[in-house]
This record gives structure tokens, C-alpha cells and sequence, in this order.
């Protein structure tokens, strides 16, 4: 049996400066995302588009979005199969490839976990996890990038082996 899941967000544009988009450079990217009950998030275009280089912009959620999902994902398997983890911390990075007219897509994805785990011998499991992560993440699920892992594991002090 399938369940389904609704979502809603709400996106406001604020950036009309007087006279719309009767120009190009005469407006704002700037806009407003509103999910009841949570913080808002103000955003606007990449730099390269016009946009605000102090907000976040549509490919900074982007990728936002796939690490957490990732870590999320990882983090329930590690408590699920024995893996203790201590920290996690991802400086995720993509790929995005713009031909002559500004047209473009992602092109790769990666996720750069550093995680540490309190017993080495959970080590390669912890690795494997990452794996398992990835088919279980619903917005990895979604997309039509690639998606890498380039994982580093760490063990806490004092996290040798328990026997």
C-alpha cells in the first residue's frame, strides 16, 4: 500500500522596484519561501543572475537539500544497524554547466561526509551505510544528477575496539 505525503511551501516574489520586470537589470530576484509554522527563507538568484551574493539562492537549497536528506538517511541506518556516531559534517559541492545562452544543468553532485564514529570496528559498515543512505534519501530519489560520496571516517578518541 502506498502513502502519500503533501507538502506545501509558498514563494513571493519581492523585487519589484517601481516598474516590474519592464526591464532586466530593473528588478529584484529577491523572494520570500513560507512554510506554515517554520521560519522564512528569503532568496534570490545566483550572483552570476543578478541575485544578492548574501541570500541563498535556488542551487544553494539544491544541494542543501540532497546533504541533509543524505545525512538524515545515514544517520537513522547507523542508530538502526550498530553504528554509534559521534559527529557528521559535509562540505557537499556540484557541478553546474552553462552552455553559451545560459541554459544549463547540474552536472554532478558531491557529498564530502566526515564522520565520527565511537568504534572502529564499525568502520567498514559505516562506510557500506553511505550506500544505503543514497537508495533511501527521497530527494537523491528524485533527481536526475549524479550523486558521489566521497566519505572520510573518523573514530572518536579513545574509540579503538570494544570487545
Amino acid at each position: 500500500m502506498s502513502t502519500e505525503h503533501e507538502y506545501v511551501s509558498r514563494l513571493v516574489w519581492k523585487g519589484n522596484l517601481g516598474n516590474g520586470t519592464s526591464t532586466y537589470a530593473g528588478y529584484s530576484r529577491e523572494y520570500m519561501v513560507s512554510v506554515d509554522g517554520k521560519p522564512d527563507i528569503r532568496g534570490t538568484a545566483d550572483p552570476m543572475f543578478r541575485g544578492d551574493p548574501a541570500l541563498h539562492n535556488p542551487e544553494d537549497l539544491f544541494i542543501a537539500a540532497i546533504s541533509s536528506c543524505h545525512m538524515l538517511s545515514y544517520l537513522a541506518l547507523c542508530a538502526l544497524k550498530g553504528v554509534s556516531v559521534a559527529a557528521y559534517e559535509d562540505r557537499a559541492t556540484a557541478i553546474l554547466a552553462l552552455d553559451s545562452n545560459r541554459n544549463g544543468s547540474f552536472e554532478e553532485v558531491t557529498l564530502n561526509p566526515v564522520v565520527t564514529i565511537a568504534d572502529s570496528s564499525t568502520e567498514a559498515l559505516a562506510i557500506k551505510l553511505h550506500d544505503e543512505a543514497h537508495d533511501l534519501c527521497y530527494i537523491a530519489r528524485s533527481c536526475s544528477v549524479p550523486i558521489h560520496h566521497a566519505v572520510t571516517i573518523r573514530i572518536a578518541e579513545g574509540g579503538g575496539s570494544q570487545q
